[in-house]
């Protein structure tokens, strides 16, 4: 197989400064068939991309914590479709944001229903984020309310879009389900994941927090300037925040991120490991939201 197509597409990509760089990887169930890196981590410094680049993985997040999830439900820890409240007793007073009101004040209810982690997983609870939800800026304005990204645990409850499994919002539902993770098995969603995710599949540069050898091989975030430039710009995740957001929180490798991946292909088992069992890893290519 030829990728001349694909890496003549990255090296214009590069050269013309529409991408600092990239790391690029295909993998079967056996292993990587191919690796590819081509530009620099940060626009203006001499580090090139490699295969040892760390990145923040942003909502990649989402799918290494709904495994965790899951595998509670296996043990029978948490349920798809049970009520959370007796873990995670703030769910049960949600209420719904109906819009705002002719002053900007926003117009609250009762949520009609109970929040289950089948609809935390599937983005059909309710929770949203400001950029998918324009109610939920107008409501943070009016209100003051912290965004979630501030990593404090009152910045979750935030009022839903909609009643629990009545619509689909992209929005902060994995990270309750991080929450229901630690009230469930006791640990902090980081242990959590080092000993039953990340561990067993040898993802040694995959966590939410950097070591001085991870944070010298960081890829740096850009936004574009005025003329369509990358220009580098500070950025960190909150330290030591209150929740680990289980949507959004972690930093991670391209090979490290392709273990995860095989374990998925190989139907839940990495080496000699059974991470998640084969039927839970056949639902994930089931419809799950009627």
């Amino acid at each position: 197989m030829s990728f001349s197509r694909f890496e003549q597409a990255l090296a214009e990509a590069v050269g013309q400064g529409r991408i600092a760089g990239a790391v690029a990887l295909v993998t079967d169930r056996e292993g990587p068939v191919y690796q590819h890196a081509l530009g620099l981590r940060t626009v203006g410094a001499p580090a090139a991309m490699d295969a040892g680049t760390v990145f923040w993985i942003a909502s990649m997040t989402k799918a290494l914590v709904s495994v965790a999830a899951l595998q509670l439900v296996e043990q029978g820890k948490l349920s798809l479709d049970g009520d959370l409240v007796g873990l995670l007793p703030e769910l049960g007073g949600l209420q719904v944001l109906d819009g705002v009101d002719a002053s900007g004040q926003p117009k609250l209810r009762p949520a009609r229903t109970a929040v289950t982690l089948r609809q935390l997983l599937t983005h059909t609870s309710g929770f949203a984020y400001g950029f998918t939800s324009p109610a939920h800026v107008a409501y943070a304005a009016a209100t003051g309310a912290p965004d979630a990204a501030s990593g404090t645990r009152a910045a979750q409850l935030q009022p839903l879009a909609f009643d629990p499994g009545q619509g689909f919002i992209y929005g902060i539902g994995i990270d309750w389900a991080g929450l229901a993770i630690e009230a469930a098995s006791g640990q902090r969603l980081d242990a959590y994941l080092a000993q039953h995710v990340t561990g067993p599949l040898g993802m040694a540069d995959t966590g939410f927090a950097l070591s001085a050898d991870q944070t010298a091989r960081q890829a740096g975030v850009h936004v574009r300037g005025p003329d369509g430039g990358l220009i580098p710009i500070p950025f960190a995740l909150p330290p030591n925040p209150e929740v680990l957001s289980g949507g959004g929180g972690l930093y991670s490798t391209v090979p490290d991120y392709a273990r995860f991946l095989r374990m998925l292909m190989n139907e839940g088992r990495s080496g000699g490991v059974q991470v998640l069992s084969a039927e839970t890893v056949r639902g994930l290519a089931e419809i799950q939201t009627g």
